[in-house]
């Protein structure tokens, strides 16, 4: 097959299916890794104050559950939430974009969790003490004086799996959530164009994580400014 075919073939898929592309794929694929990002963080942070607690048994159960998440492909962890949320939610209908969006925000969450406790843990120590000094209890401390400073070491990073979390919703398309992947697939039954559809989804891809790794850049170029 020519190069000019292959074009000429992308510019008719374009043209025929960009809704399905452009809209549907890359809305569903965003509000997935937007969603992941958003719940993996909350969990994250829960589980990050967890392995940094004084109790024990906390710290052992949640550093057992990010080490298997961590240990464990997330192709596995998928059709693990795929057939395991149902069943844990069976007085509810459970959607497979939620089981699957369940699985991913666990996921985040493990690995997010330790971009959190290293932000924590790099605020200076004296900051803590200053605080305590001042008559702050532990839990005061940590919301008003060593969270503000963390989080500003913390963003730039939680961008950074925002980008990878957009390529790995692509393992979704396994379940057939309507992720861009899941377009690939719908319109490469439809044509049966596989390279031309492949190309056309790589290009979204690539536009999608290297837009948003310059307004990452960007922003983290802001903060060293301020600094």
């Amino acid at each position: 097959m020519s190069f000019e075919t292959i074009c000429s073939n992308i510019v008719k898929i374009m043209g025929e299916y960009w809704y399905i592309f452009l809209v549907k794929g890359v809305g569903i694929t965003l509000l997935l890794s937007a969603i992941t990002v958003a719940f993996g963080a909350i969990l994250g942070s829960l589980f990050a104050l967890a392995k940094m607690s004084r109790i024990p048994p906390l710290r052992w159960l949640v550093n057992i559950i990010v080490e298997v998440v961590r240990g464990t492909p997330i192709l596995l962890q998928l059709y693990i939430g795929y057939f395991i949320v149902p069943q844990l939610l069976p007085f509810m209908e459970v959607s497979d974009f939620t089981s699957i969006a369940v699985a991913l925000v666990i996921n985040s969450a493990a690995y997010v969790s330790e971009i959190i406790r290293s932000g924590i843990q790099a605020v200076d120590r004296g900051q803590t003490e200053a605080a305590r000094s001042l008559g702050l209890n532990g839990g005061q401390t940590m919301l008003r004086v060593v969270l503000p400073q963390a989080v500003k070491n913390i963003l730039p990073a939680l961008g950074n799996e925002f980008v990878t979390m957009i390529k790995e919703t692509s393992l979704a398309s396994t379940f057939y959530i309507g992720d861009l992947m899941t377009s690939y697939l719908a319109v490469k039954g439809r044509t049966y164009l596989a390279l031309e559809c492949q190309l056309i989804v790589g290009a979204i891809y690539f536009v999608l994580t290297f837009t948003l790794s310059k307004l990452i850049g960007l922003y983290e170029r802001r903060l060293k400014s301020h600094d």
